[in-house]
């Protein structure tokens, strides 16, 4: 399974904490990694002191934050060849996992143990298929042999450790079936609990806790909170464990949380149902009745798609002394709604109708679930559309993790349907307008959406509703019309415009349009055409009359005024191809031939002192000791004669590329070994035991060489003197009515845009200190110069966003703008204290670069708050004119 990019990059963060660690210990790299600006804008709140391990602090303890729907299980997967090669540096380490319930840790053990499931999968790929699962409960079948040459993954709770009284508990307890493992541990060796009494008083006791103590696990801590807060610094030093990687959605403040992914980045890359479209009724039986229609819509629509999705409604029936109970509720289905028997199944803990049922089974016939909570404990089905709770959101349990399941996308992937991308939750009021989504905001915090997350993931559907974030953002016309037809027969106009007609249903089942901003004369036909004869006419002229009188209102976007920008282009054996790094890498031809084989001293070597290494990496000092210092394994293997052709094989697995061929890969590093043990003089055995650090240095130098490659391919199709670079406005890149909808908006406090496309109220939010930042003064001087027709803020990273590419990465000028003239514009702000940078440097090439090849028809401008005498707006008006 190929991983998201937000998922890849939350693993490039913890290697590069523990890579880091490696050099400066935990409490520096953790400085250094969350320092960055990029982080520290990620991280936010969760930003903070690191907290070592109180007796442990050489221990790396780091949390990453992934939002509910973000696979932290596939990515907790991944992160152990990640700190394998990064910290640990063992072939086959031993894993502790830990999750926070039962339930759970049964579900993990199967899906780890399954042949084929994506998490076992993961960890084949990563160890050679050499791996064993166990349930905590099985460690005594845990055998020395499988520790040596096989990855050991023991998954348990907090609640098999945190003990008072370790006197009769498994985990604790002497187990002559695992004295093998003892074997060749020192009878006097530190930290190990000793036998209390009987012959063997005083010895070493054979058990799983001092098993772990030697064996010194990487410890994964899978949404188990507390799990080492809560353990006492006494059980700390008997696990023992070699580093801490935690995975959750709400990191605690002090869980050294090291990297944030975004609510909005799991929609971005199709993992989460977004926004969830949020319905208040003032009474059960309404939620009730609003949720079946929602399924109902929904199935009709998923009937059109290519992959299976049956849409599931999950209902949160009140416990039994309570007003609508379990029983209460199925009969309801039954008798009101006549749902067929054999559609409806009831998960509580007594009644577990979904026990052995494959819901994705396409002969399941289960479309409604009624639980109370029992559904929180690793229960997953994509299906689940559309959440239903009757119970009183503010006192009810468990409504976070039942919301979270209605979010994952089917099958990971976006959905053609507008409607199905999106979740749904019918909730009852209390009696107080806005007062249900609000408590449902306060649920969304806690399953780790931020504030500003939140405000953009929740499509409130009630007429006339103003509650703080959730105020209409739509500063432009709006219109409401009801219409005498079942909201189930017009679900496709969710994908006519998604951004202006909103579909609800009234208590009725009726459906409500919800008009916001002026739809296009094809878009009023598309909707009319699903309208019955005199309804379809009377809907047609009452929206076209709301477009005439509101014509003044209309953005550029909706008005259909075109914004075309031409794209960089190259031409390459006679045919024109797209200015892009990854492209250009196709056609260049490079090898290994002339990447460096030669590993100085100062870059890497090493002076063997008793136990220990002294490593030079880059001129930096690190002590590196080896396991048997630490109680554990030989970190050889305990082979005593190793040929290079079995390092180089380890290095190639350790550093393989799938930019390079293995051949030309393998051939080089034979080199890079020749050239360490003839040249250097650096015994074999030492660079068996240094392996994980070799390969390290090598990593850097091929990934070095590779961006010297990307940048020789940028330099001779776009620069040199042979180059044909041109700018296609037929192969061009086209601004749109209801972009970057997805996005975080500037909320106007003072000064109201006139000329942005997409409107005042669509305008991405700008960084920085809002109308008090520079970069929305930039935007302001753009919007108040009279050669502007009109302007886009153009936000970085977005996939819909235009862009320039550069070798290391792809620069979104902020703004893009179209002059009265008809030129394009394209607008960078610099800071001053960038503004000099080499990243600045390689921006203001390729934007120039590319107006240059436009021939007078795009402009490109780096524009600063000062730069030679000259202010922003004297900057811009000397590039135009």
């Amino acid at each position: 399974m190929e991983l998201k990019n937000y998922q890849q990059v939350a693993l490039d963060t913890l290697r590069k904490f523990l890579e880091e660690a490696r050099i400066s210990g935990p409490t520096d790299a953790y400085k250094q990694v969350t320092g960055t600006p990029e982080q520290s804008r990620r991280l936010g709140q969760l930003a903070g002191e690191y907290a070592p391990l109180t007796d442990l602090p050489e221990v790396p303890y780091a949390c990453l934050r992934l939002p509910t729907g973000g696979g932290k299980t596939i990515l907790a997967a991944h992160a152990i060849s990640v700190a394998k090669e990064a910290w640990l540096e063992k072939d086959f380490p031993l894993v502790l996992w830990l999750v926070p319930t039962n339930t759970i840790r049964q579900q993990t053990v199967e899906a780890l143990k399954k042949t084929g499931h994506p998490y076992r999968q993961v960890l084949d790929d990563a160890f050679g298929g050499q791996v064993r699962v166990f349930d905590i409960q099985d460690f005594t079948t845990i055998l020395p042999h499988d520790l040596a040459s096989k990855l050991c993954v023991v998954v348990g709770t907090i609640q098999s450790l945190r003990v008072k009284n370790t006197e009769g508990r498994k985990v604790y307890a002497h187990h002559e079936m695992l004295e093998n493992h003892f074997t060749h541990v020192s009878p006097g060796a530190p930290g190990l609990e000793r036998q209390d009494d009987g012959p063997g008083k005083g010895d070493i006791r054979f058990s799983f806790a001092n098993l772990l103590h030697v064996h010194r696990p990487l410890m994964i801590v899978d949404e188990a909170h507390n799990a080492m807060t809560g353990l006492t610094r006494d059980m700390q030093q008997r696990v023992n464990p070699a580093a801490v990687i935690e995975f959750t959605a709400t990191p605690l403040s002090n869980a050294n949380t090291i990297h944030s992914a975004s609510a909005l980045e799991l929609k971005a890359e199709e993992m989460i149902k977004m926004p969830i479209r949020l319905e208040e009724h003032t009474a059960w039986e309404g939620a009730v009745t609003g949720a079946i229609h929602n399924r109902a819509a929904l199935e009709e629509e998923a009937a059109k798609d290519a992959d299976l999705i049956r849409p599931i409604v999950l209902y949160q029936a009140t416990k039994k002394n309570e007003a609508v109970p379990v029983d209460l509720l199925k009969q309801h289905l039954l008798d009101v709604h006549n749902i067929p028997p054999e559609q409806i199944a009831v998960a509580t803990g007594t009644q577990r109708e979904l026990d052995d049922i494959d819901l994705f089974d396409p002969a399941c016939p289960v479309r409604h679930v009624i639980t109370v909570e029992a559904l929180k404990e690793g229960w997953d089905c994509s299906f689940a559309y559309v959440f239903c709770s009757v119970a009183n959101v503010r006192s009810a349990v468990a409504v976070e993790q039942l919301l979270g399941r209605v979010l994952r996308m089917p099958y990971a992937k976006a959905r053609e349907s507008a409607i199905l991308n999106k979740a749904y939750a019918h909730v009852i009021s209390g009696g107080f307008s806005g007062e249900a989504a609000k408590e449902v905001v306060e649920k969304l915090e806690g399953m780790g959406f931020t504030e500003s997350e939140i405000a953009d993931a929740v499509e409130i559907v009630q007429e006339d509703l103003n509650i703080g974030m959730f105020a209409p953002k739509r500063q432009g016309p709006h219109k409401r019309v009801a219409l005498d037809i079942s909201a189930s027969l017009l679900t496709r106009v969710a994908e006519i415009a998604p951004t202006k007609i909103k579909l609800k249903a009234d208590e009725n089942g009726k459906a409500v349009l919800e008009i916001s901003g002026l739809p296009s004369a094809s878009e009023i036909t598309q909707v009319s055409d699903m309208l019955p004869g005199k309804m379809a006419e009377t809907f047609s002229e009452e929206l076209a009359e709301y477009v005439t009188d509101n014509a003044a209102l209309a953005s550029p976007a909706e008005q259909g005024k075109p914004f075309r920008v031409g794209r960089l282009m190259t031409r390459i054996q006679g045919e024109l191809e797209f200015a892009e790094t990854d492209i250009l890498m196709e056609y260049f031809d490079w090898s290994l031939e002339d990447c460096d084989v030669r590993f100085e001293a100062h870059e890497f070597g090493d002076q063997q002192v008793a136990n220990a290494f002294e490593i030079y990496l880059n001129s930096t000092q690190v002590t590196y000791r080896t396991a048997q210092s630490q109680g554990g394994l030989d970190p050889t293997g305990g082979v005593t004669e190793w040929t290079p052709q079995q390092l180089v094989r380890n290095l190639d697995r350790l550093v393989c590329d799938p930019m390079i061929a293995q051949t030309d890969l393998h051939d080089w590093l034979a080199k890079v070994v020749n050239y360490l043990t003839v040249h250097r003089g650096i015994a074999l055995a030492d660079l068996m035991v240094l392996r994980f650090r070799l390969a390290k240095k090598i990593r850097e130098r091929l990934a070095a060489y590779k961006m010297a490659q990307r940048e020789n391919a940028h330099q001779m199709y776009l620069f040199s003197p042979e180059a044909e670079v041109e700018v296609s406005l037929e192969k061009g890149f086209e601004f749109r009515d209801g972009m970057f909808w997805d996005l975080p908006k500037h909320i106007p406090q003072k000064y109201q845009f006139s000329k942005h496309y997409l409107g005042p109220d669509n305008i991405v939010k700008f960084d920085g200190k809002g109308e008090q930042g520079d970069e929305f003064r930039c935007a302001q001087m753009i919007d108040q110069t009279a050669e502007v027709a009109y302007w886009i803020r153009n936000p970085s990273q977005h996939p819909d966003a235009f862009r320039l590419d550069l070798p290391k990465q792809k620069h979104y000028p902020d703004f893009m703008v179209k002059l009265k003239d008809d030129r394009i514009l394209a607008v960078e702000y610099k800071g001053d204290m960038l503004a000099d940078t080499g990243d600045s440097a390689a921006k203001r090439a390729i934007g120039q670069k590319w107006e240059d090849a436009s021939k007078g028809s795009h402009l490109y401008l780096m524009i600063e708050k000062q730069k030679d005498g000259m202010t922003m707006q004297e900057q811009l008006l000397k590039k135009i004119q």
